[in-house]
């Protein structure tokens, strides 16, 4: 892939670089604040090779990559001129931001938390390993080894609140180093020493100081620096140039400070805790909800670009009570995605979709599913249903078996260690079983995904609606061997019937020619003999074919379907094609047909006999022909 020529495509297409106001990347995805997304040429977009697809949701203009996106951002950023997962400063832009609240405080949340998923989720992956050390012997809890090992793990969560300060200034635009230095106050250890005293506390002799512990935590650090960001802007409007350099800081972190430990800290802690209160009562009362649902929904979370809404309640209840079940419910949607990718790999005959699925669908078993969302799922619609219903079941066992999860991570197979519990959850009650439970729910995502998906192909094979590329060419073809020139055979698989059988009074009456029709079992619509397709309607619903002996032939599907105006109905053949007997050139929905009230009678009429008067001799009405069948005697 050329990362240079791609990020000049999608800077081109989006507007230019005058069109962003800030450029952020995740695992999968560009996620562009643009100033006008009406100028952002969506379709050229998508059509662009190495784009797998994109998403205008949840405040950002997101284009999907997939794992290559690290370097194409390093591109976009070089050639914009934009700063590393920064925000430029766009005053008119925020004036004009005509987006809902809902949209904003999702854009907010992605982007607070995006750069720190990284860290957050290494840190995470290294605890879950060390337990797996200490469960398998490997690992001994009291060696030195172990205590650095800890101190590396434990430091990302530790001082959560100054990942989070780096990030929120920029979201926030406020000075950084002043924010870090306000997150410092939450985890200073004189700091703490206070708050864990039995004395009262108090700031100036007269504000009290409600005691909280605040490593670790989320909420209160992300108002603080809201707070100080605030200050910082005010401060810098009014003060005299000459003392802006000391008098700025100077308030930031003095009112900022002031208002975090005895205002917003206090009312974040409380906050996260009534977060906790509902969960654990969710999870006392009916376990099952959570993570059913988002098993079930993920990836639709995941097409808006609204799971991130989740992220931070799953951090934050590992961080406070050192245990989650809403995030648990993405692990069986994320498996059953892969897993729904491979069996489309393994049916498809189609080597590009054997590729992406394949490669596609592994990597979303270890935790990623972009690409095989957009570049698989998606695309056939069957696999994405078998993964929402493997989700669904995966994480409704876990719901039942009240699974939790201990550490954070893409969820996929490598995050499955971080359910083995640590010795701070097995106090609270957790034992290995919670592990053994978390196999057997990814478990059943992965079967009932991969058998489901396997079902879903026969079902949307035999309605036709597996485009014959898919199939390979004997398999589309019908395996039809090659025909005489003045043969004709059945255009598509069911019940041959005669004229008087015929649902359309014209065609019944063979106004237009000698007429005969077969009542469809699939979707795939075959040319009846060998020739030229002469013209082919834009609705797909007919075309006609000249016949290499001369004979000219009229092939009709459905009675008054071209009242659904082409829904329902794919060209896979155009005006000028030399096609076979047997060859698929149109792709029917016959539920779509059924739904709306017509009949999908697939009707053939000889417009032009090569002897003009002479009647065509055909096999006994009433039989049951196979897509190819020679029908004339």
């Amino acid at each position: 892939m050329d990362y240079n020529a791609l990020a000049k495509s999608i800077l081109e297409n989006i507007g230019g670089k005058e069109n962003v106001s800030g450029v952020v990347h995740c695992a999968t995805r560009l996620r562009f604040t643009l100033k006008d997304d009406s100028k952002a040429k969506t379709d050229a977009i998508k059509k662009t090779k190495g784009i797998l697809s994109v998403v205008n949701a949840g405040g950002q203009y997101q284009i999907v990559i997939g794992p290559d996106v690290p370097q194409v951002y390093q591109e976009v950023i070089a050639l914009g001129g934009f700063e590393a997962s920064a925000a430029i400063d766009d005053p008119e832009a925020e004036k004009q931001d005509n987006r809902s609240k809902l949209s904003i405080i999702l854009e907010s949340i992605a982007s607070i938390f995006q750069p720190i998923i990284p860290a957050i989720t290494g840190a995470g992956l290294l605890k879950a390993l060390m337990a797996l050390g200490v469960v398998c012997g490997v690992l001994d809890s009291k060696t030195q080894t172990y205590a650095i090992l800890n101190a590396m793990s434990d430091g990302a969560f530790y001082f959560l609140p100054i990942l989070l300060a780096a990030s929120c200034a920029r979201k926030f635009k406020c000075n950084q180093g002043t924010a870090l230095a306000l997150a410092g106050i939450l985890v200073y250890p004189g700091f703490l020493t206070l708050m864990r005293g039995t004395d009262p506390v108090t700031f100036l002799g007269f504000l009290p100081v409600t005691k909280a512990i605040y490593t670790s935590s989320v909420l209160p650090i992300i108002l603080g620096v809201w707070f100080m960001s605030i200050v910082e802007h005010w401060t810098q409007k009014v003060s005299p140039q000459a003392i802006k350099f000391f008098s700025v800081p100077l308030a930031s972190l003095l009112v900022g400070g002031t208002v975090l430990i005895t205002v917003l800290g206090p009312i974040g802690s409380w906050v996260s805790n009534w977060i906790n209160v509902f969960f654990k009562w969710l999870n006392d009362t009916a376990p099952i909800i959570v993570p059913t649902i988002v098993g079930f929904f993920s990836p639709l979370l995941v097409m808006t670009g609204t799971h991130y809404g989740l992220i931070p309640i799953g951090t934050n209840n590992l961080m406070t009570v050192k245990w989650d079940s809403v995030v648990i419910g993405m692990l069986p949607s994320n498996i059953a995605q892969g897993a729904a990718g491979l069996a489309v790999a393994l049916r498809s005959k189609n080597p590009d979709t054997k590729q992406q699925a394949g490669s596609a669908g592994l990597t979303a078993v270890l935790g990623i599913t972009e690409p095989v969302l957009y570049g698989v799922n998606m695309r056939f619609t069957f696999p994405l249903y078998a993964a929402m219903t493997g989700g669904g079941l995966g994480g409704l066992y876990m719901g039942l078996t009240r699974v939790a999860r201990f550490a954070g991570g893409s969820p996929g197979l490598l995050v499955l260690p971080g359910y083995i519990p640590n010795a701070e959850v097995t106090a609270l009650g957790y034992t290995m079983s919670n592990f053994y439970n978390a196999i057997i729910g990814t478990l059943i995502a992965i079967v009932v995904a991969f058998v489901a998906c396997n079902i879903m192909f026969d079902i949307w094979k035999k309605k036709g609606k597996i485009p014959p590329e898919e199939l390979g060419t004997a398999e589309a073809a019908g395996s039809v061997p090659d025909m005489p020139d003045d043969v004709i055979v059945a255009a598509v698989s069911g019940n041959f019937v005669g004229p008087d059988d015929i649902k359309d009074a014209m065609f019944s009456q063979q106004a237009m020619g000698q007429t005969v029709a077969i009542d469809p079992v699939d979707g795939i619509i075959a040319s009846p003999a060998n020739g030229t397709i002469e013209m082919i309607f834009p609705t797909a619903h007919a075309f006609g074919l000249r016949m290499k002996d001369g004979t000219g032939l009229l092939i009709h599907i459905g009675v008054d379907t071209v009242n659904m105006k082409g829904n329902g109905f794919t060209a896979l053949k155009k005006q000028g094609d030399t096609v076979k007997a047997g060859e698929p050139v149109v792709r029917i929905d016959l539920d779509a047909i059924k739904s709306a009230g017509y009949s999908p009678q697939t009707i053939i009429v000889i417009t032009e006999p090569v002897r003009e008067g002479e009647l065509v001799s055909f096999i006994d009405f009433g039989k049951s022909v196979t897509r190819g069948d020679k029908i004339n005697k």
